[in-house]
């Protein structure tokens, strides 16, 4: 209530974890219709191969039970997961069989492309939808807590799959955005210094895969809109999320 004082700090989204950058709960969040998604349930992340032991457990402590590596094949041959013992190990391998990480782009505006194609390609590739169902199953399953989900950076794969769960949930289009570009606040340190050690033109061009940014989350709900007219369609035809799932989902991760 702002004109009774300032605000309140309860809690920190991100965990800080000395092996990654962008590990953070995906819930916290007001539904438009006035519920809450639960803290504590669901987290997503970059990767997970630098885990330390410290780390590993903290993600015990934090009730973690089931990882979805959301990487390719060679991304998770060249940085295997750091799995605590306990935890249910699952690949849903977004990009499985796309060309999309074949051919680099040569300038900015060919890399702004190759995200926004990657975002569609998110929404209506075969293996993308069949990766997101098997996270969104996971997430629905009774006794489905402690959920995590990861590819390298956190912030594009990751980041669908936060914002087709948060507006499966829900949330409102703005906070589902929000949520997306936080990635750009939680990885700048490490997307600078990746930058800085390119030439400037290269960097120009490298730059735009690093970012998150509005249009790239947009090209994906654009796409939903183009191939199933509503989310609700895009859930059910798309990634075979029925009535009785969607149920599931908000019996599971909303209160209030």
């Amino acid at each position: 209530m702002p004109e009774r004082g300032g605000s309140l700090h309860l809690a920190d989204r991100l965990i800080k974890l000395d092996g990654t950058t962008n590990f953070r709960d995906a819930g916290g969040y007001r539904t438009s219709d006035g519920h809450w998604v639960r803290m504590g349930e669901i987290y997503r992340s970059d990767a997970l191969n630098n885990l330390t032991a410290a780390d590993a457990a903290k993600l015990r402590r934090l009730g973690i039970r089931a990882d979805y590596d959301l990487r390719t094949a060679s991304e998770r041959a060249s940085a295997p997961d750091v799995v605590p013992s306990g935890v249910r190990y699952h690949v849903a391998d977004v990009l499985a069989g796309s060309d999309m990480t074949t051919t680099m782009p040569t300038t900015p505006e060919a890399a702004v492309r190759m995200m926004v194609d990657g975002e569609k390609f998110m929404v209506s590739g075969a293996t993308a939808r069949t990766a997101y169902r098997s996270v969104l199953a996971g997430v629905a399953a009774r006794h489905g807590h402690g959920v995590l989900y990861h590819c390298t950076a956190g912030k594009d794969r990751t980041g669908w799959s936060s914002a087709a769960l948060l507006t499966a949930l829900g949330v409102p289009r703005a906070t589902v955005t929000a949520d997306y570009l936080a990635s750009n606040t939680y990885r700048a340190s490490a997307n600078a210094a990746a930058l800085a050690q390119l030439p400037p033109a290269q960097a120009a061009v490298y730059k735009p895969l690093l970012d998150v940014r509005t249009e790239y989350l947009n090209s994906g709900f654009d796409e939903v809109a183009d191939a199933y007219g509503t989310f609700g369609a895009y859930l059910k035809r798309g990634l075979g999320v029925d009535g009785r799932e969607l149920r599931d989902l908000k019996r599971e991760l909303l209160v209030g």
